[in-house]
């Protein structure tokens, strides 16, 4: 009964409808070797270090289910000038900066420009992966989340596995993981909010503000990378699964705050690795506190629910 409660989650959100970038790239085994793409390769030697680090056992496979911020930096000045002589023959009269620069990596003929770009992305404004698409396919995505006009509110998830922490010389310098990604989603926080089924008693003026808390809240987790299974379980409820937003404003509804939001191991871990999400309210008049969680499974890479939101009593 509790699997078919989930399949009910609505479309909308799960996809978040063409806000979003869904373009789908082939999803590769883990048992396969981590190989990012051969066109324009600019780190040889990345997929040879990550599949034997994975398959000789020493170190276990780590998926990647982050929220940040994806931006497209120059790995060496020839790139950098060979980008300046692209832009000087393309038609950009009157577009800001970041509008050439978007309407430049977006011409199929500049793809080879696009190819060599390192791609950083940021949590919170710290730098934290170098991407690289496991398919071909995957520059696209990351072409197209580089934003014309970028906003405070633009969010990107980061769906992959990390790899080994890139050389100095693939990104001018910049030594962190790689994280070979299978997908990402582009959108920004109005879009997902207001993407959001909203419960039948609340106004939107009620309901929205109390969905960005919680969005917000889930963000600013400390040291949320998503590469831990508390964080990919976390971020994975945070853009798809729309019942913690909906309890999120009930509970502001009944005079109540978010006083916790925690993620244990479930006990029907056994084969595969279970969380339980835990969120907290308490009432500003009794200080009354009143648990409720949900299952996620994050065995693989793409986590999912297990059990619906449900209330939640301590043993």
């Amino acid at each position: 009964m509790e699997q078919n409660e989930v399949r009910e989650q609505p479309e909308k959100f799960a996809e978040v409808k063409n806000e979003v970038t869904t373009k789908q790239t082939p999803v590769i085994p883990t048992t396969a070797l981590l190989s990012p793409q051969a066109e324009g390769e600019t780190c040889p030697n990345c997929a040879e270090t990550a599949a034997s680090s994975n398959s000789n056992g020493a170190e276990p496979v780590r998926y990647i289910y982050a929220m940040g911020k994806i931006e497209a930096r120059f790995p060496s000045p020839a790139i950098e000038k060979e980008f300046a002589q692209v832009t000087g023959r393309t038609e950009t009269k009157g577009l800001t900066d970041q509008q050439a620069f978007h309407s430049v990596l977006s011409q199929k003929q500049n793809r080879y420009i696009a190819r060599q770009l390192c791609y950083v992305f940021t949590i919170e404004g710290m730098e934290t992966y170098i991407l690289y698409p496991r398919d071909p396919v995957g520059l696209d995505l990351l072409v197209e989340a580089i934003r014309p006009t970028p906003h405070a509110t633009d969010i990107d998830i980061v769906i992959g596995v990390r790899g080994p922490v890139a050389p100095a010389e693939m990104c001018n310098g910049l030594v962190v993981p790689i994280v070979f990604f299978d997908q990402i989603y582009s959108f920004d926080t109005d879009t997902l909010v207001k993407s959001i089924p909203r419960p039948e008693k609340a106004t939107a003026k009620e309901f929205e503000p109390a969905a960005e808390e919680l969005f917000n809240r889930i963000m600013q987790l400390a040291d949320n990378a998503g590469a831990l299974d508390d964080h990919r379980a976390l971020n994975y409820l945070a853009v798809r699964y729309p019942a913690i937003f909906a309890k999120a404003a009930e509970e502001y509804g009944r005079n109540s705050s978010l006083s916790g939001v925690e993620v244990r191991p479930s006990r029907l871990s056994g084969v595969r690795t279970i969380v339980d999400v835990i969120f907290s309210y308490t009432n500003r008049g009794t200080d009354v506190t009143e648990k409720y969680f949900v299952r996620v499974d994050v065995t693989e890479e793409f986590p999912f629910l297990v059990t619906k939101l449900s209330p939640f009593y301590d043993r």
